[in-house]
């Protein structure tokens, strides 16, 4: 494996996971526009993508609809919703490691970075990174080439073979391609193996603890 120097994280499906926060909230959204979805599994797709892309290729909506329903979920994920999340087991060890092997930590999330900065205070992992770099309220910079290609910029002194993106999605595997950066797809999370076989990242792992083999070998041998 290279030298990486700064590892790049996506947070829901990779550092936490989301589930119930984002789907129930999504739900509500739903019921507030006139749509029942009563299975909240159902609703996993909308887990990692940026939301208003899901609003829209799910429930066919167009730009004005898609941002009502994206206020509606704001009402329930902003006072409940960002707080019915779970860490992944062995998340604080990984970076606690990681920080130690003086790795720069940076979370690279499509959901908006001021609900991203509160997950994390309210996990208390928050300390661990550098910088978290989401989206903005707005929608803009949602795509995660545009969020990986502003972290890029923060450290022009780098060189590109620095860097790596860790996500359980494609959006992330492609953004990583798209900012010529390598990748690692988790499967742990809410994209299924096929979906990041497909993407082709640079490696695959199964579980935080694959994480922990491929990014500190020697702690693990040790």
């Amino acid at each position: 494996m290279k030298n990486y120097k700064i590892l790049l994280f996506d947070l829901d499906g990779t550092l936490s996971d989301p589930k119930i926060g984002i789907t129930k909230s999504v739900q509500y959204a739903l019921k507030k526009m006139n749509i029942d979805e009563p299975s909240i599994d159902k609703l996993e797709a909308f887990i990692g993508p940026p939301l208003q892309d899901s609003f829209a290729q799910f429930y066919d909506m167009n730009e004005e609809t898609t941002k009502t329903a994206l206020d509606f979920y704001r009402e329930r994920f902003k006072e409940k919703g960002m707080f019915e999340n779970t860490l992944y087991p062995m998340i604080p060890e990984l970076l606690t490691s990681l920080k130690e092997q003086h790795y720069k930590l940076v979370v690279a999330t499509s959901k908006p970075t001021v609900f991203a900065e509160e997950i994390l205070k309210y996990f208390q992992i928050n300390s661990y990174f550098d910088l978290i770099v989401g989206s903005h309220l707005n929608g803009t910079r949602r795509a995660k080439t545009d969020i990986i290609q502003y972290i890029l910029n923060q450290y022009q002194d780098n060189s590109i073979d620095d860097f790596i993106m860790i996500g359980d999605r494609k959006h992330d595997i492609i953004g990583a391609q798209n900012t010529e950066i390598d990748s690692i797809g988790v499967t742990y999370g809410y994209g299924s193996i096929e979906e990041i076989q497909q993407a082709e990242p640079t490696y695959i792992v199964p579980s935080v603890e694959g994480l922990f083999q491929l990014l500190l070998p020697s702690k693990i041998n040790s």
